[in-house]
């Protein structure tokens, strides 16, 4: 039987005949990015008839894909916080299928680890780049490391903050059983009722309402200082479509996290020379020595323990971070 990896590798053969088979009509809807201070959206057509919500925002000579989380969120969940990014850089932010603006698949079978895979070369050929540098977070570095896997002459570097670990192993008990202590009762009570308003309502603005109070109680086990950095996040997980909203976190996120199985893709990233900087939180429920089983598998990768900080330590610590980046980037 394949390994994960390996059936990402056979699967990233199939759809790039496919990606580079589209690849004409792409380039036809598509244009370089250019450099602007104006924030500019649409979408990208994929190869199967997908749409994928983009937005470009920032101004610079070099351009980062941003990948958010979940997953099943979308990009408006970092877009706000990744503002800093916007004054040296031109950044594609974009909604990953089944989440935000993007198409809500009605065939559950497309919202796989594969189908993001090549959703991602399909936001490349878009905007013709070649090398990219993909900037991640919490579930995206799966996403990007598999992405680099699958497509290793199209990435340039990555950023991975918050990340899941490279391998599953014990991770989900030990994140719930973290999570779970950083939450009083009254707490998980109001997440618990938050997501049975957020299923059942049928107006938008239910939806909207039962959306940030789920993530009011939910950010609580991610934060390192909740009463302090809560008011500091500029990004709005309940800002996208309502319809999109909900069903990435009814379906999408089960079925694609589903996809990845019991993964371990370290094997795969000793062969993956890609510079890569690491941010995470000290503080986060994701197992700092899981996390620094990225650096002990990639050859070329620089983990940075962000001190008072947790899942969002761009937005908690951002003094920290950010300078992190920039120096990473220059390099």
């Amino acid at each position: 039987m394949m390994s994960f990896a390996q059936r990402v590798l056979t699967a990233a053969l199939t759809s790039t005949i496919a990606a580079t088979l589209a690849a004409v009509s792409l380039s036809a809807q598509g244009a370089p990015v250019r450099a602007s201070s104006a924030a500019h959206e649409g979408y990208v057509a994929t190869s199967d008839g997908a749409r994928l919500f983009f937005r470009v925002v920032g101004q610079g000579t070099d351009t980062l894909v941003a990948i958010h989380g979940g997953p099943g969120v979308d990009l408006e969940s970092i877009a706000g916080d990744f503002a800093p990014l916007g004054e040296h850089h031109v950044v594609i932010f974009y909604d990953q299928r089944g989440a935000g603006r993007s198409t809500l698949p009605t065939d559950t079978l497309q919202l796989t680890a594969t189908q993001q895979i090549a959703d991602l070369e399909a936001v490349r050929l878009h905007f013709h780049l070649d090398r990219v540098t993909l900037i991640a977070h919490s579930y995206g570095p799966l996403l990007a490391a598999t992405y680099a896997i699958a497509h290793p002459d199209h990435v340039r570097r990555m950023i991975l903050m918050g990340p899941v670990p490279p391998r599953r192993g014990d991770f989900w008990q030990r994140f719930a059983k973290n999570s779970a202590a950083r939450m009083d009762s009254t707490t998980q009570r109001a997440q618990s009722d938050a997501n049975r308003r957020l299923m059942r309502a049928t107006t938008d603005a239910d939806i909207r309402s039962a959306c940030r109070d789920y993530w009011r109680a939910a950010m609580v086990p991610r934060l390192a200082e909740p009463a302090r950095t809560l008011p500091l996040i500029k990004s709005d997980l309940c800002a996208s479509d309502p319809r999109g909203i909900r069903y990435g976190l009814s379906t999408t996120n089960r079925l694609v996290m589903g996809s990845y199985g019991d993964w371990d893709i370290r094997a795969q990233l000793r062969t993956l020379p890609v510079p890569t900087l690491i941010l995470h939180g000290e503080n986060e429920a994701i197992p700092m020595d899981l996390v620094e089983e990225w650096v002990s598998a990639l050859p070329n990768a620089t983990l940075v323990r962000v001190p008072r900080a947790a899942h969002f330590a761009y937005a908690e610590r951002p003094e920290v971070v950010w300078p992190a980046v920039e120096a990473f980037l220059k390099r």
